[in-house]
């Protein structure tokens, strides 16, 4: 009876051990976001560069392109509100591989390393602060979007799994830019690489333009682009059109993306310690 109640008692240490250790690096991660979104409170051009990006690209596609591609603003906002949403995570992710690089070039990753918390915290907790900023990048892509003649055709509760998938895609991409930042040597480099890089990946998609418009020879290229399949689920979700089976090549996509550059951002991070 005793040796019974004593293996009752280890099983549940052990369990709530496992829980401990998991729980712990989010915790850290939490905190380092936190730290990182009160130095962006301190700088409000931070905000002020999220927020203005997304509201000039909602003015240019609003009134000069939307009369020419599509007759109407309100009728354009309908499709390329949700690819303007999309651009913002990708650039967002482009951010992401510029923070990390500025935090290697200004010490603060050697100045966490000597704190006992987990290996990984610096770097989720610079993907959380920045999906928090892509949070506020798509809420003033939606008020200002509604303003102009957006309209959300399904619910707004469809919100919360357009923003679970945003957060799905963020993060894969984001440990690609966390890649980059790493192996690139100076902020202004990695900025000219991931914009570089990034902007095509927006405009070669079905974000802003219908894909059956294009040449077929590049309809191939952009029907396996992750951003067409991620703009038409947000479409879906949000206005009309098929969810299912975008939804699921934007999750199949992301997890191709996180197997190739989360061994290798770890990798790099490691060559940094």
């Amino acid at each position: 009876m005793t040796s019974t109640a004593h293996v009752d008692r280890s099983a549940l240490g052990l369990g709530r051990g496992r829980t401990f250790r998991l729980y712990r690096p989010i915790r850290q991660s939490g905190t380092v976001a936190w730290r990182l979104l009160v130095q962006t409170k301190r700088n409000p051009e931070q905000f002020v560069e999220v927020g203005i990006q997304p509201l000039m690209f909602v003015f240019l596609f609003a009134f000069v392109l939307a009369g020419q591609l599509a007759g109407s603003r309100a009728a354009y906002l309908q499709y390329a509100l949700p690819g303007l949403i999309v651009q913002s995570a990708v650039l967002v992710s482009a951010r992401t591989a510029i923070g990390v690089n500025s935090d290697v070039t200004n010490g603060l990753f050697d100045r966490l390393r000597s704190l006992p918390i987990s290996q990984v915290a610096p770097l989720l907790g610079r993907m959380l602060s920045d999906f928090v900023m892509l949070l506020w990048s798509v809420g003033i892509l939606l008020g200002v979007g509604t303003l102009l003649g957006f309209r959300v055709r399904t619910s707004w509760v469809q919100l919360l799994p357009v923003l679970a998938l945003l957060l799905v895609f963020m993060l894969a991409f984001s440990w690609a830019g966390v890649y980059l930042g790493l192996v690139a040597s100076s902020p202004e480099s990695v900025q000219a690489l991931a914009f570089g890089l990034m902007l095509p990946l927006t405009f070669v998609s079905g974000a802003y333009i219908r894909v059956s418009t294009m040449p077929g020879w590049l309809q191939a290229v952009v029907k396996v682009n992750p951003v067409s399949t991620l703009a038409d689920a947000i479409r879906g979700l949000l206005v009309s059109g098929p969810v299912g089976r975008p939804v699921g090549e934007t999750l199949l996509a992301c997890a191709v993306i996180a197997i190739v550059f989360v061994p290798l951002a770890l990798r790099a991070y490691r060559r940094e310690r």
